[in-house]
């Protein structure tokens, strides 16, 4: 066999093994987990202080924190992506991103997606000023007064006093503005939030001293990682490393950066 056979042989074959290997990656990197890479995270444009903070350039808060800490772990590097509310469920069944926070209970469909084990349990709970004699153990603690609530948000539990007006809500769009109505107003008596949103509000605001937040909450909720379906290898040992940093203290340490 001439030089030049075997040297066309030798080409020939270093391009059909090149071709297979192109093309293998190509079909892995569209079918579902495709093995240590990029991990595409949604922070949505504006956030949700103390769980995802977007003001500066790199992302901070609590459910990125725990996700930059466990992603890699499992062998993807982590890159963040802005998407607005209404668009996120449809991107993630798209693959344009990867993971969501998400409460299953706020998902119109969630048995399209796959939840991770809850991250931290969001709590809605009333604010009261800190002068007020009021608190919260029943319905029937807020006859007669007037709730600051977000608007477009829903409150099963209330919807009924809110409906016959025994208790009345007042609607802000933003939820700091909800403690500067309590504040400022003299006709408002309570605000309702998300714990660990409004004690972040409260000490980023200077005004934790003014404020107290009731024990007993209405709702409570597990905030999670909301993954396409065919993720479940990642779901799982996402909720391995999960349960190892609850029990090492390193949940705990960033929760606490938090508080």
């Amino acid at each position: 066999m001439t030089k030049l056979v075997r040297h066309l042989k030798s080409i020939g074959f270093r391009t059909l093994s090149g071709l297979i290997t192109a093309g293998c990656f190509s079909m892995a990197a569209y079918s579902g987990e495709t093995g240590p890479g990029v991990f595409h995270f949604n922070v949505s444009p504006n956030g949700y202080p103390p769980y995802l903070i977007v003001q500066d350039s790199e992302p901070a808060g609590i459910m990125w924190d725990v996700v930059e800490l466990i992603v890699p772990r499992l062998g993807y590097q982590v890159e963040p992506r802005k998407i607005p509310r209404k668009r996120v469920d449809q991107m993630l069944e798209d693959g344009y991103i990867d993971g969501t926070p998400r409460a299953i209970e706020w998902t119109e469909e969630p048995e399209k997606f796959l939840f991770t084990d809850p991250v931290v349990n969001v709590e809605e709970v009333f604010f009261f000023p800190e002068v007020s004699d009021l608190d919260f153990e029943h319905p029937s603690d807020l006859f007669g007064k007037t709730v600051v609530t977000h608007l477009g948000y829903l409150y099963p539990t209330l919807a009924p006093y809110f409906e016959d007006q025994r208790i009345r809500r007042f609607d802000v769009s933003r939820d700091r503005d909800m403690f500067r109505f309590l504040q400022h107003g003299d006709r408002f008596d309570t605000a309702l939030a998300d714990r660990l949103v409004g004690k972040w509000i409260l000490r980023n605001e200077g005004m934790a001293d003014e404020f107290r937040s009731s024990d007993k909450a209405i709702s409570q909720y597990g905030f999670r990682l909301m993954l396409r379906p065919d993720w479940t290898d990642f779901a799982e040992s996402f909720n391995r490393e999960l349960e190892l940093i609850r029990e090492n203290g390193e949940l705990d340490a960033i929760l606490a950066n938090y508080r």
